[in-house]
């Protein structure tokens, strides 16, 4: 499978931070790390998850029950997802905790907290794959609220 940028990260976050403790300058660790400090756009990096999974963005879409055009949208980066449509996605990718976190991360949101009950709900019904229609039933049945407000 070929690698996509977008989505591969040759050094972890945590060597970056290790490098940034230890280097003697910002300069420096900028000038040595230029190659590494580059967070892809939201439509750049959920695009290239649909190529690495062979997905299309329409079945993501429908899976995640967003209005088709709004989707398409992201996709394209004429708009910017909300927390809540960043976690219908995932849901739409059918992810994983750790790939929801990653989406989350990739628009600039705030990660799921399992201390919240609200994520706590959603973390749960991730890593147990699900569906979106089956969390929002959860959150409801929880009077807790939907994602999305649906």
């Amino acid at each position: 499978m070929k690698k996509d940028s977008a989505i591969d990260t040759p050094v972890k976050t945590s060597r970056l931070l290790s490098r940034i403790f230890k280097a003697s300058s910002m300069d420096q660790f900028l000038e040595n790390n230029a190659d590494y400090l580059h967070i892809p756009a939201f439509q750049e990096y959920i695009s290239a998850l649909c190529r690495q999974r062979g997905e299309v963005p329409e079945r993501v879409i429908k899976r995640a029950t967003l209005e088709r055009s709004f989707g398409h949208q992201l996709f394209t980066g004429r708009r910017n997802p909300s927390r809540d449509t960043v976690l219908m996605l995932a849901f739409g990718f059918e992810a994983d905790v750790e790939t929801a976190q990653e989406l989350l991360k990739m628009a600039r949101l705030s990660s799921l907290y399992p201390r919240a009950k609200r994520d706590a709900v959603v973390i749960y019904c991730l890593h147990r794959k699900m569906s979106i229609a089956e969390a929002q039933i959860m959150l409801h049945d929880l009077n807790l609220p939907t994602l999305g407000g649906i």
